[in-house]
């Protein structure tokens, strides 16, 4: 780090850092992204994104962005568009520097050759549920397969056949010849090589056979030369694998580090189910408003700052933990808080008629954009006789200590007037009320009495004739529990049906007519929006970011944190 980065120290840029002090890789730092492009990337790629663009970029160095695209069953290249577009969107650049492991594909292919040809590694004919039985248990050593002791030119010949397409897919793959009786199973003769014809997004029908990820990252680090490989904990049994190959082939070795991944509660992060939300209608796709990808989040109206704030806040970790999705909320708030610009929304809206404000009338009032930045300025916001407020914010029969509107109160509008409650209209069949009459109190325009009195409540509104219309999605958690992966049962058996929720009939303030998708704001009293990509020219729809009321702070508050 230089002298000046005030970022919050960890084990891995220590690790790097005193690689740089000693000379060690000629002084140079060049570190990678590997996303496999098989579906859209969540939080937990974020954390792995700020990490290894920000060390690169605090130290001088490179980031590359290469696709681990071996695997042409799963891959698209609509999710290599989307991979970039959320690296990009996060505030990061690769430059010239973008890769795909299938421009390695010759050249995996001859080291393969090379370690048959070293005695290293042998074509195998057991199916794959074979090679398990062989492949015995943490307490049992395993069992050589019967082809173990093929002859160097024998498995030249079958891979030469096996990439010709003389085979059928998964009748033959090609394995290193380690040690069954390993204690790492990852180095009971692992599979490196498997024949599966599939179109792939950039090479289409020229290979039908295609390397393990296991076999692929490490060479591909060694020809990109990076010099830290910067993993998630769950390949760190995979790493004497990692080393084993680099080093039976001689070639440049990079040191691999692992971190812990980063968990997020009420979510899952793995890609598998997260495809299964997405494929079986749960969710509406991969950018639903609900998922942990940053697609999502980015609809949602989550900003890249947030993101960033909240992967340099929780650190780097040794050992696997769960975040609370309360933290990542608190940082978009913290973000939004200083940059949104306010407005007046009605969610649920109950009619109001002050009755001595004179019909047709209207006056323009002076609102604050952003109290937090003063150089936001002001907008005019129209007030006239009939108003909408929040259902909730009337009650006939209140309890103790509701401050809000309620039969002979007089409360605030925010901005405007004093009003008093001085009478209802209810429907006849329901008893609900479905319009609040008042009068207003014309000294004390802008909030406040000349004689001093006090009011205790005060409320948003938008004025009726004036008001935009709007759909609005509420959303909970994606699960009603805080870590369904725990559960041994179906995941898709936990998932929160309050998640969403859709109100049609709101209203919003006329300034608002030309917000565009994208579009943050925080709605008084209600929390942080963003205009929605399903708004049209006559209808605007907004999701909520998140609420007003920081549950995280609060916590940390009363233990001494923040």
């Amino acid at each position: 780090m230089t002298a000046t980065d005030t970022r919050p120290a960890d084990f891995i840029r220590a690790i790097v850092a005193e690689d740089q002090a000693t000379g060690k890789w000629g002084g140079q730092v060049v570190t990678r992204f590997p996303p496999e492009p098989n579906g859209f990337l969540h939080i937990g790629h974020a954390k792995s994104i700020c990490l290894n663009f920000g060390i690169a970029a605090e130290l001088g160095g490179r980031c590359h962005l290469r696709f681990d695209d071996t695997n042409p069953s799963k891959e698209e290249h609509a999710y290599v568009e989307a991979i970039r577009r959320d690296v990009a969107w996060l505030g990061f650049d690769w430059g010239a520097h973008e890769y795909f492991a299938s421009d390695y594909f010759e050249q995996l292919y001859a080291w393969a050759v090379t370690l048959i040809q070293a005695g290293k590694a042998y074509v195998c004919d057991l199916a794959p549920d074979e090679i398990r039985a062989h492949r015995g248990t943490l307490t049992e050593p395993g069992r050589d397969s019967p082809y173990r002791a093929r002859g160097v030119d024998e498995n030249l010949d079958l891979f030469a056949r096996m990439r010709a397409g003389a085979f059928a897919d998964g009748t033959r793959v090609l394995r290193a010849r380690i040690d069954m009786a390993s204690p790492n199973l990852n180095l009971r003769d692992p599979v490196l090589y498997r024949i599966l014809r599939a179109t792939h997004h950039r090479t289409g029908d020229a290979w039908c056979v295609y390397p393990l990820y296991d076999y692929a990252h490490p060479l591909s680090d060694s020809i990109e030369g990076i010099t830290h490989s910067i993993c998630t904990l769950e390949f760190e049994d995979h790493r004497p694998l990692y080393d084993w190959l680099l080093d039976a082939l001689g070639i440049h070795h990079p040191q691999q580090i692992e971190f812990a991944r980063l968990n997020l509660s009420h979510t899952v992060m793995s890609k598998r189910k997260l495809l299964k939300l997405v494929a079986e209608g749960h969710v509406r796709g991969w950018d639903d408003p609900r998922m942990p990808t940053l697609a999502g989040m980015r609809r949602r109206g989550y900003t890249p700052a947030a993101i960033r704030d909240f992967c340099d806040a929780i650190g780097v970790a040794k050992r696997d933990n769960t975040i609370e999705m309360a933290r990542l909320e608190h940082a978009v708030r913290t973000d939004l808080n200083a940059v949104a610009p306010r407005a007046l929304a009605v969610l649920r809206p109950l009619r109001v008629v002050i009755e001595n404000y004179p019909a047709g009338q209207v006056e323009w009032l002076d609102g604050a954009n952003n109290p937090e930045d003063p150089a936001a300025g002001t907008r005019r916001i129209p007030f006239g006789r009939e108003l909408y407020i929040e259902r909730d914010d009337f009650m006939l029969d209140p309890p103790p200590k509701y401050f809000r509107l309620a039969p002979g109160r007089e409360v605030r509008l925010r901005f405007g007037y004093f009003v008093t409650c001085v009478g209802v209209e209810t429907d006849p069949a329901t008893g609900e009320v479905t319009t609040v009459r008042c009068t207003f109190d014309p000294a004390t325009r802008g909030g406040s009495a000349p004689d001093g009195r006090k009011v205790k409540g005060t409320l948003h509104w938008v004025s009726a004739a004036h008001a935009v219309p709007a759909e609005v999605r509420l959303y909970g958690h994606l699960f009603a529990v805080a870590d369904p992966e725990a559960d041994a049962g179906d995941f898709l058996d936990l998932l929160d049906p309050h998640g969403l929720e859709i109100l049609a009939d709101c209203r919003v303030e006329p300034s608002l007519a030309a917000a565009r998708p994208g579009d943050r704001f925080q709605f008084e009293r209600l929390g942080y929006f963003c205009v929605d990509a399903d708004s049209a020219a006559d209808r605007l729809v907004f999701d909520q970011t998140v609420g007003l009321r920081d549950s995280w702070a609060k916590t940390q508050a009363g233990s001494g944190g923040v």
